[in-house]
């Protein structure tokens, strides 16, 4: 037999597992097969498929899947297909919107609440975000890790380019921005891992960072805040915020800077001014540790190192209500950019409390339970550990709860919480339908 015969070749390994993998993905799927998989799902599911990809999106748009089971919402005597032209596609997206909020505000405040924790860096770290189902963790390490919410595997890794220390860190879809030491450095996401590191001194003590691209701005120890441009690299406005230490900073899309002082005041400007346009005391007696903005209901949230927390109008800057929540430091807040309604809000206590946006009122404080209801190994002999969490009653007392380190930072998705508590773990509640 001729050793070099089709029958005798065989494609190499590489091949064989591209193939396999390929067929294994999702996109292996025609539209047919889309089309029958959506048609079970109801309402909020279809919704969050919409989300993922444009593809899908069009598969359920093609079929008016989501106008069929919001016309079935409703309660309709009939559902044909012909009927459905009364549902414009601008009605059903503020409906879904409403409904998406409403399970949102439901869920935190009464659901049932899990926890998966991990272990997802060697020492201790204190800060995280989340954006689109994906979670990025650092400070503390030389490293800052990208997870998925959902699976919670390990998505990739940024290492730090010296021993200059990780301050702060924010992410979009393209790339990673981090302040490290007295510099700004960015990590391109996909294509050439390439690392940009801006020169040193750039920054007087950067305390905090927030980034909108293409700006990133650094609240320093002087009082001042700088904003750096990426596509000059360089410095392009230098505004005096505070007589303090700036604490906390907010950046809004619509290039509003708001900064909180360890002294207690907050301060206000813009891109458009190389000042500030406003200032007021938010309190008299205790430092902003954390800020929180709201642009479509024009509210700023502020939390305060004494465990107040209070909400001011934008428009009218007056105090709208001020709430102790907590008798610590409350570390940060956060909330879906489009709900108006609830405010998750986490300190030294360690306890997770969702707070009236409207009122200020506490609805629902959480803790975790130590002891796990399950665990399970993935990749790297890492452990996902299940956890259960519980509503505590206004008359528990919270000092003689064991084991509750300090909640350092949160972010919040939809139906979920990820928490940083200056451990070695990071954690994702996720909350139910009651």
């Amino acid at each position: 037999m001729d050793p070099m015969s089709s029958a005798n070749i065989r494609p190499p390994a590489s091949a064989k597992r591209h193939r396999r993998a390929s067929l294994t993905s999702i996109d292996a799927l025609g539209d047919d097969a889309l089309c029958v998989i959506f048609a079970f799902l109801n309402l909020v599911h279809l919704i969050r498929c919409s989300a993922v990809c444009k593809s899908w999106r069009t598969v359920i748009s093609k079929l008016k899947l989501l106008q069929i089971q919001y016309h079935k919402l409703q309660q309709a005597d009939s559902a044909s297909v012909s009927d459905l032209s009364n549902y414009s596609e601008k009605l059903i997206n503020i409906q879904m919107e409403q409904l998406a909020m409403d399970q949102q505000r439901s869920s935190l405040q009464e659901g049932p609440v899990r926890v998966f924790q991990w272990k997802a860096h060697s020492v201790g770290f204190n800060k995280c975000r989340m954006k689109r189902g994906l979670i990025l963790t650092g400070v503390g390490d030389k490293v800052m890790r990208l997870w998925s919410a959902e699976s919670c595997k390990g998505l990739d890794e940024y290492q730090l380019p010296d021993r200059a220390p990780l301050i702060d860190f924010d992410f979009d879809e393209g790339k990673v921005v981090g302040l490290v030491g007295t510099r700004i450095c960015i990590w391109r996401r996909f294509g050439t891992r390439d690392l940009f590191s801006s020169r040193e001194g750039l920054f007087t003590r950067g305390l905090c960072m927030c980034y909108v691209d293409p700006q990133a701005v650094v609240g320093c120890e002087d009082g001042k805040v700088r904003v750096f441009d990426m596509y000059s690299k360089k410095i392009s406005q230098i505004i005096k915020m505070h007589p303090g230490a700036v604490s906390s900073l907010c950046f809004s899309d619509e290039q509003l800077i708001v900064s909180g002082s360890s002294l207690g005041s907050i301060s206000i400007s813009d891109l458009s001014s190389d000042q500030r346009v406003v200032s007021f005391d938010a309190t008299s007696s205790a430092g902003i540790k954390t800020l929180c903005l709201s642009p479509s209901s024009y509210s700023l949230f502020c939390g305060s190192s004494t465990g107040y927390a209070s909400c001011w109008d934008l428009r009218t800057m007056r105090r709208r209500w001020e709430t102790r929540v907590s008798p610590n430091v409350l570390y940060s807040m956060h909330h879906l950019r489009s709900d108006a309604s609830t405010l998750v809000v986490g300190g030294i206590d360690g306890v997770l409390r969702i707070v009236d946006q409207g009122s200020g009122n506490v609805l629902s404080r959480c803790i975790m339970e130590n002891s796990s209801i399950s665990s399970r190994s993935t990749d790297k002999n890492k452990v996902i550990e299940k956890k259960k969490a519980i509503r505590l009653t206004e008359d528990d007392r919270i000092d003689l709860l064991p084991n509750r380190p300090p909640i350092t930072c949160l972010a919040v998705g939809m139906q979920k919480v990820v928490t940083a508590q200056s451990d070695k773990c990071i954690r994702v509640w996720k909350f139910g339908n009651k």
